[in-house]
C-alpha cells in the first residue's frame, strides 16, 4: 500500500516546482502537488546503490527528488554502456510501467538520492486527476525520442573530442555547480564513465581530456571534473 511521503521529502519535491525547467511534472507540482504525493512513497539511496535493475518487473515509476542516478545497460559482451544520467526533476521508467514489462535499464544513484515512486494504478489515478499530465507524457516521450535520435547521430557521424565536449556541457547544465569562474560536475566522473557514455576508449578519453586540461578549459582527477573555461568548450561545439 501506499503511505504519505515524509515531510522533508514534501518540502523538497515543493522546490521542484521554483526550477527553472522542472521537466515532466512541472503541470503537476503547479496544481495538484498535494494529490500527487498523497500516492507517492519515498525512498533514498546510498551511493553506488541500486533503485531497480535491467530485466526486473518494472512495477514503479521514479520522479528524482534530489541527487542523481545513472542510467545504463549491459551490451552483448557484458560490458555497461551508460545511456544518460538523470537528476532532481526528472522522471524514469514512466512509460514502461504504464505499458508493462521489465525494466530496460539498470538504475544506479552515484550519490546519496531520494525519490519518490508511483505505481501503475497510482499513477492513473493521478492522471484522472489532472488531465494536462497527459501531454505532459507525451511530451516527455517525444524528447526522449529526440534525445536518442541524436545520441545515435552523435554515435554516427561525430568524433570523439565533439561528442565528449557535448556530454560535459549536458552534464554542466543539469548536474554543474559553480565554482569560481568554473564549473564543478557534481556527480562522480571517471575517465572510464566518460569513454562507456560516449562510445570511445578510455585511452582516448584521457588524450583528449590531458589535452584540454593544458589548455585550461578543464581540470580532472580520479573521479572527478571541473570546467575551468565553460566558453572556450561551448565555441568548439558551436565550431565543429
Amino acid at each position: 500500500m501506499c503511505r504519505l511521503i515524509l515531510p522533508s521529502t514534501k518540502e523538497k519535491a515543493l522546490q521542484l516546482k521554483k526550477e527553472p525547467d522542472p521537466h515532466f511534472f512541472k503541470t503537476l507540482l503547479s496544481h495538484n502537488y498535494r494529490d500527487v504525493l498523497k500516492y507517492g512513497i519515498n525512498k533514498r539511496i546510498s551511493p553506488k546503490g541500486y533503485l531497480f535493475h535491467e530485466g526486473e518487473p518494472a512495477t514503479r515509476c521514479y520522479l528524482v527528488v534530489e541527487g542523481c542516478l545513472k542510467l545504463s545497460k549491459l551490451n552483448v559482451r557484458g560490458r555497461e554502456v551508460i545511456l544518460r544520467y538523470i537528476s532532481s526533476g526528472e522522471m524514469t521508467a514512466t512509460p514502461i510501467v504504464l505499458k508493462g514489462g521489465v525494466y530496460p535499464v539498470t538504475a544506479q544513484a552515484i550519490k546519496e538520492t531520494e525519490v519518490i515512486s508511483w505505481d501503475r494504478n497510482g499513477f492513473f489515478e493521478i492522471v484522472q486527476k489532472c488531465p494536462e499530465m497527459s501531454l505532459d507524457l507525451i511530451t516527455l516521450l517525444f524528447e526522449r525520442l529526440e534525445a536518442l535520435q541524436q545520441r545515435y547521430m552523435e554515435l554516427c557521424s561525430e568524433q570523439a573530442p565533439l561528442r565528449i565536449a557535448k556530454f560535459m556541457i549536458s552534464l554542466m547544465t543539469n548536474t554543474g555547480r559553480k565554482k569560481g569562474n568554473g564549473v564543478y560536475i557534481d556527480i562522480p566522473l571517471s575517465r572510464q564513465n566518460i569513454a562507456d557514455h560516449i562510445g570511445a576508449s578510455m585511452f582516448t578519453v584521457s588524450r583528449i581530456l590531458s589535452d584540454w586540461e593544458k589548455s585550461g578549459w578543464l581540470k580532472s582527477s580520479r573521479q572527478s571534473v571541473t570546467i575551468t573555461d565553460p566558453k572556450a568548450l561551448e565555441a568548439f561545439v558551436n565550431n565543429n
